[in-house]
């Protein structure tokens, strides 16, 4: 089987940059994403193999289309950038509120959008958008994320309806206890959310790297809403 080219719009860091690491073991030709293009091109060194580094803003949505202009034919995108944001309705930040809503929604959008001529109208051609548990289990502060995260189901549904057969699938982690960000927290904090899962235990990053694999590769599957996050609190 020939190897399949995927584009990670944030694979130089965290999750995006595990999966990366893991289909680039598998044979496949990756291109990873950041900001930088220093960052994108050392990245892509380091992981070796097929793997290529390119530099994209996803929070300046009208640079988007001439960034990936040197992107050729495609198999899948995995949109996996993220920041994080503390904003709440008595406290509103519209400055932060404004860039998060550009990065996710209008960025994510204008990325595929930009490719689209660049991907094989077929259903093994994949579109993964990352969201997060967030959407329907806020915690304080997350009034944007919240939100925005809901409205990548409401992206994903359209996409897939428009784009099909092209695939689209969305994929909402929950605390990934082994993450950099989670596993800096102290520990009574992470054995409180423990504590909330069935088994007792936190997603991890391979449990994301294998859900966004099945929902980039799996042909039976496209507008599904997947949480990856142990059953954390139906306990």
């Amino acid at each position: 089987m020939a190897a399949r080219k995927i584009l990670i719009v944030g694979g130089s860091s965290g999750i995006g940059l595990a999966l990366a690491q893991d289909l680039t073991g598998a044979g496949e030709e990756v291109i990873v994403t950041s900001r930088s293009l220093e960052t994108a091109e050392r990245i892509a060194a380091e992981i070796g193999g097929k793997t290529q580094g390119i530099a994209v803003d996803v929070s300046d949505p009208e640079g988007i289309s001439a960034q990936l202009a040197g992107v050729g034919k495609l198999d899948g995108i995995v949109l996996s950038a993220i920041e994080r944001d503390v904003n709440t309705v008595r406290e509103f930040d519209i400055g932060r509120a404004r860039r998060l809503v550009t990065l996710k929604l209008l960025g994510y959008t204008e990325v595929v959008h930009s490719l689209i001529d660049r991907l094989e109208p077929s259903v093994e051609t994949g579109i993964v958008l990352f969201g997060g548990r967030a959407k329907d289990a806020p915690y304080p502060g997350s009034l944007v994320v919240s939100a925005i995260n809901g409205g990548v189901d409401g992206l994903m549904n359209a996409m897939a309806l428009e784009l099909a057969p092209i695939r689209v699938n969305a994929l909402h982690p929950g605390i990934i206890g082994d993450s950099p960000f989670w596993a800096a927290k102290p520990a009574e904090v992470l054995d409180g959310y423990r504590s909330s899962t069935p088994g007792g235990e936190l997603a991890t990053t391979r449990d994301i790297v294998d859900a966004s694999k099945f929902l980039l590769f799996n042909q039976g599957v496209s507008a599904h809403s997947l949480n990856v996050d142990r059953g954390w609190r139906i306990s």
